[in-house]
């Protein structure tokens, strides 16, 4: 038996796109650490957080390729990270109020 596949879609993206976002990985990380050494007060952690958040995403939807699966895995990640969000959330609620 032959499989004869003549729908040929594209899983992956391109050398350039790859490469530039590990380029923008590098400069988030590097905000990062940046950030870790000037005082921003109360806001130094909220800031923390959403540059690792948004460098998760870039590492979930181009080099895990979740951008080019089936919209179930979508949903499991974003019900998952609903579920994350809310535990950070409640132990921030327990640290906030000891």
């Amino acid at each position: 038996m032959e499989h004869n596949n003549t729908s040929t879609e594209k899983h992956g993206s391109s050398y350039t796109t790859l490469v530039l976002v590990w380029v923008g990985l590098l400069a988030l990380t590097s905000i990062t650490v940046t950030v870790a050494g000037i005082s921003l007060g109360q806001y130094t952690l909220f800031v923390a957080l959403l540059i690792a958040a948004i460098k998760s995403g870039f590492v979930i939807n181009i080099f895990m390729h979740i951008k080019f699966e089936e919209p179930i895995f979508k949903v499991f990640i974003a019900v998952s990270g609903i579920t994350l969000f809310i535990i950070f959330l409640l132990t921030f609620f327990d640290y906030i109020y000891r």
